[in-house]
């Protein structure tokens, strides 16, 4: 009987002790890191943080605040621990409380979850100033400021009891998990476009729109600029087969070509002078005002209307003449977010340029407001041949496209005006010649008969 396998002094045998050996080593090497692991997180924190936490680690604690609302003062410790605030310890953000009474005494009134989340948000400013800075020029603050009660607010996007560095969060998941919560419709249509499937090289809500200082989309083109960011060959690429591809990148959105089966319209943006920024400083209310007396019909603004406003806009004084900038673009925030991969854009030509084209059925006037978010007004399809919008229009507007019968009329015009003084001149010229040569030809037989 062969018994290879069980001497080590056979090949088989000493194969099987160097693997054992080389085991034991692997573990031993480990051991510590893995010890690390799991000891307990709570050890780095100091003795008075844990007598805290022996309190606050009950799932149960809580507290009913002024509007009747239950406020969870349930912190897990471990959590904590691993936080970027645990080296700060718990009075590094609770120094109004005194450690030795707490508890004991009575506690300030608190209105609600909201306003005791709006009051923490100044202890969060004493070490993230900068943070801070910028989300006050953010859409999110602004609303904040106009009393919205959704607006997110520090404790929204981050849990200061479990918040981890960036490195340690990693992936992009974790990143777009508090957008969800507010954009939940737009989170799941960029999930399945081209730059929501990318793996790794996905790419997340703050890489086109920031972390903290998130800008309203309607304010200005900084949306449009991060696509040229990364797409530098745009210019290049779409000149190979689009004609006056710089006046079609100006005009028309990324996605109301680069999103399928989305609905579009054309927005006629009032902008305040030639600022790429549209008129948000200056005339809100005026804008609102005039928009909702004009607007109450049902085909909204009509090309009255728009001139109307557009004077009371450029009356004498003005710091800067306001105009309109037309647009083509998608209807909603979730068409925008739903971009396919470039084999899939539109490049049928005939889709915008053809009598009747479902593009340019719906028509809009917007400004934005105070808080950078678009103040928008249905608007008749009549104004885009009026008179007023005849510079947004032609922005977009192609040579020999019957879409806009007023300005097909003027090129005509224009086009025979141009045939036709050069011709008159003409014709004017050579009448001229013929009724200076008469005269002489007329007293010639005269003096000779004389």
């Amino acid at each position: 009987m062969t018994t290879s396998g069980t001497f080590p002094g056979t090949a088989d045998g000493r194969r099987r002790a160097v693997a054992f050996v080389a085991v034991v080593l692997a573990l031993v090497v480990s051991l510590p890191g893995l010890a690390a692991q799991a000891a307990p997180a709570r050890d780095v924190l100091s003795s008075q943080d844990k007598a805290c936490l022996a309190c606050h680690a009950r799932p149960e604690l809580d507290r009913t605040l002024g509007n009747g609302e239950r406020l969870s003062l349930a912190i897990a410790p471990r959590a904590f621990a691993s936080s970027v605030h645990a080296a700060d310890g718990c009075e590094g953000c609770h120094s109004d409380l005194d450690a030795a009474t707490h508890g004991k005494g009575g506690s300030r009134p608190v209105a609600s979850r909201r306003a005791f989340a709006l009051g923490q948000m100044e202890t969060c400013r004493d070490c993230h100033k900068k943070t801070m800075k910028q989300y006050e020029d953010s859409v999110h603050a602004a609303l904040v400021k106009a009393g919205s009660e959704k607006a997110p607010l520090c404790t929204d996007c981050h849990d200061p009891h479990a918040t981890r560095s960036a490195k340690e969060r990693g992936a992009g998941q974790a990143q777009a998990a508090p957008c969800q919560a507010c954009h939940g419709a737009i989170t799941r249509a960029f999930a399945d476009s081209v730059h929501g499937q990318g793996g790794d090289e996905a790419l997340v809500c703050k890489d086109c729109h920031r972390t903290h200082n998130v800008a309203a989309a309607a304010l200005g083109d900084h949306l449009r600029t991060g696509c040229l960011s990364c797409h530098k060959e745009v210019a290049t690429s779409h000149a190979q087969w689009l004609p006056n591809t710089q006046r079609h990148l100006e005009a028309i959105s990324c996605p109301a070509c680069h999103s399928p089966g989305t609905t579009r319209r054309v927005n006629l943006r009032v902008y305040e002078g030639g600022a790429p920024q549209q008129a948000g400083s200056v005339g809100v209310p005026k804008f609102v005002k005039l928009a909702d007396e004009a607007g109450r019909t049902p085909a909204g603004l009509d090309a009255r209307a728009l001139w109307s406003l557009l004077q009371e806009f450029n009356q004498e004084g003005a710091a800067a003449r306001t105009v309109l900038r037309g647009r083509l673009e998608v209807q909603t925030g979730v068409q925008a977010h739903r971009l396919a991969a470039k084999g899939l854009a539109l490049k049928d030509c005939d889709t915008c340029h053809r009598q009747g084209a479902a593009s340019f059925q719906s028509v809009t006037v917007s400004m934005a407001g105070a808080d950078g978010r678009p103040l928008r007004h249905d608007a008749s399809q009549g104004v885009l041949t009026s008179l007023e919008s005849i510079g947004a229009v032609g922005g977009f507007y192609a040579i020999g496209s019957t879409r806009i019968k007023l300005l097909d009329v003027l090129l005509l015009m224009a086009l025979a005006a141009g045939i036709a003084i050069p011709g008159a001149h003409l014709v004017m010229q050579l009448m001229f010649r013929r009724r200076r040569a008469r005269p002489a030809d007329a007293d010639g037989p005269s003096k000779e008969r004389s």
